[in-house]
């Protein structure tokens, strides 16, 4: 189960979900180059992940639906849908991405072949998170 590939509504969007990101590269056919979000089941998770710049941390604790690029290049982002939660909880941690082709729109069909494991319900809030890039004093909102 570690190293499956679960289709599920996150907190955002349809997505896959897994510990592996090799399975997600070849799915998704992406260069494994590309780094993919880490979601995590908590804040408590994230401190053994990475650390937040002084200046950001109430921020990053009171975000909702949002991903944060860390000075290292590290991205993250902290669930707090309690659907999307359930499975974290029971992983600790995954990589997450949308659930269609590398530049591709969303096709259920291909997801669910691609999927090891579908988690219902399947259904999108249709807004992707916003992402914020961290500097040590200063944040860039990049969408």
């Amino acid at each position: 189960m570690q190293n499956s590939l679960f289709l599920t509504a996150t907190d955002t969007t349809i997505g896959f979900i897994s510990k592996d990101s090799k399975k997600l590269d070849s799915v998704k056919q992406r260069p494994p180059s590309k780094h993919y979000i880490k979601a995590l089941d908590s804040l408590h998770s994230l401190k053994g992940y990475t650390r937040i710049p002084k200046a950001h941390k109430k921020w990053v604790r009171r975000a909702q639906k949002s991903t944060f690029i860390t000075p290292s290049g590290r991205s993250f982002r902290v669930i707090k849908d309690p659907h999307h939660l359930l499975l974290l909880q029971r992983l600790g941690w995954a990589y997450t991405t949308s659930a269609n082709l590398s530049g591709k729109e969303y096709d259920p069909n291909f997801a669910i072949e691609a999927a090891d494991i579908i988690v219902l319900p399947l259904k999108s809030s249709g807004r992707a998170s916003k992402i914020v890039k961290l500097g040590k004093q200063r944040a860039k909102r990049i969408r």
